[in-house]
């Protein structure tokens, strides 16, 4: 379910956008127009073990069909934004051995698509888009810079400074999930196979493996009961028990709060940005529940004791607000800004300052 009101046409400002957030399992689609209003959305499946060729035919058949549905031309959409996972050739238009896209190591996707829709695309990191969707209309529209940290299966980041999205020179800027917040010889090992990182901390899968340890001590919890009861280790469980007084769980979660905030303390000294968001699946907020406040609660705390003050007292810390949501809205965004820029930099900015005036959220 969308988080954002849809627009009918007549309300809507023109130029129009599509958005595109490439997932594993599933693939959501947007049509935005220019001040990132949605008038429609999709969601197909992305089935990639059935090749690239296959998933962009349909993905280009889902975006026709939000174009003919809105009552729109093709013509009539200025751009493509296609957000994808993991490392991008983005000279190339292509993912870097991506992990659950076997086989698709090479495949020039983003030319791809444009091939087929018909449309020009941009290409751009999942993580990114989803930061770029807060900053444009979401928690971050207020913000001249941010980070977003979305924690999932693993820990992705998004970074904005001065209007501008970091991606780096090889395709490797905002790796955030790969800081090192632990540097001695037992640290964690993250799924890239190094030690101490924060993903292998603070991702819903470093979750998972830090309540497995405790499980396999005495230490009392009523996670142990449910457990085996034959319930599956998830983070949803360890917050569950928390909110209802398990120490352990709550331990899990307040040390999971710590350790997102030593990621972010790094980033804050690098960046000084005007605010942090933390998106993803993994955030703690239960419904009717006050465990997510207490989540980044403990992130402000942490991050208070232990950054330079100015930054402590400036630097909003809050939850990212568009859900799942902001990957097509970002993608969308940022093939706005591709169109804009073609018209030179000082549009670019204007454009950029008007439509963060206009939304209303």
């Amino acid at each position: 379910m969308s988080k954002r009101e849809y627009i009918s046409i007549a309300d809507a400002r023109a130029p129009f956008y599509i958005g595109v957030d490439l997932g594993g399992t599933n693939t959501k689609i947007g049509l935005v127009d220019d001040c990132g209003h949605p008038l429609s959305w999709g969601e197909t499946p992305t089935c990639s073990n059935a090749g690239p060729e296959d998933v962009v035919e349909r993905i280009s058949d889902a975006i026709h069909k939000l174009i003919a549905n809105a009552g729109l031309k093709p013509s009539e959409i200025a751009r493509v934004g296609l957000g994808a996972p993991g490392i991008l050739d983005f000279a190339a238009g292509k993912m870097v051995n991506p992990t659950n896209f076997p086989g698709w190591n090479g495949f020039p996707i983003r030319d791809a698509l444009a091939k087929q829709s018909g449309l020009p695309v941009s290409f751009v990191n999942d993580a990114s888009a989803a930061a770029y969707g807060e900053f444009w209309v979401g928690s971050g529209r207020l913000f001249h810079s941010m980070v977003m940290l979305t924690l999932g299966t693993g820990v992705g980041c998004g970074i904005i400074v001065g209007d501008l999205i970091i991606e780096g020179e090889n395709g490797h800027g905002t790796e955030c999930g790969h800081i090192l917040i632990d540097s001695s010889e037992n640290a964690r090992k993250c799924s890239c196979g190094q030690l101490g990182h924060l993903e292998a901390y603070a991702s819903a899968t470093a979750v998972i493996q830090r309540t497995k340890d405790i499980l396999k001590t005495n230490e009392p919890t009523t996670l142990r009961k449910r457990v085996r009861a034959g319930e599956e280790v998830t983070p949803l469980l360890v917050a569950q028990e928390a909110e209802k007084g398990d120490a352990v769980a709550m331990r899990i979660v307040m040390d999971t709060a710590r350790y997102v905030a030593l990621g972010l303390i790094s980033l804050m000294h690098t960046i000084d940005p005007s605010g942090i968001l933390i998106g993803g699946s993994m955030t703690f907020q239960l419904e009717n529940s006050t465990l997510g406040e207490q989540f980044i609660q403990r992130i402000r705390e942490e991050v208070c004791c232990r950054t330079f003050p100015t930054l402590a007292e400036n630097t909003v810390i809050e939850f990212a607000s568009l859900g799942s949501d902001a990957g097509y809205l970002g993608a969308a965004g940022i093939a706005r800004l591709e169109f804009q820029r073609r018209k030179g930099p000082s549009a670019t900015r204007q454009a950029m300052r008007k439509s963060r005036d206009l939304v209303g959220m």
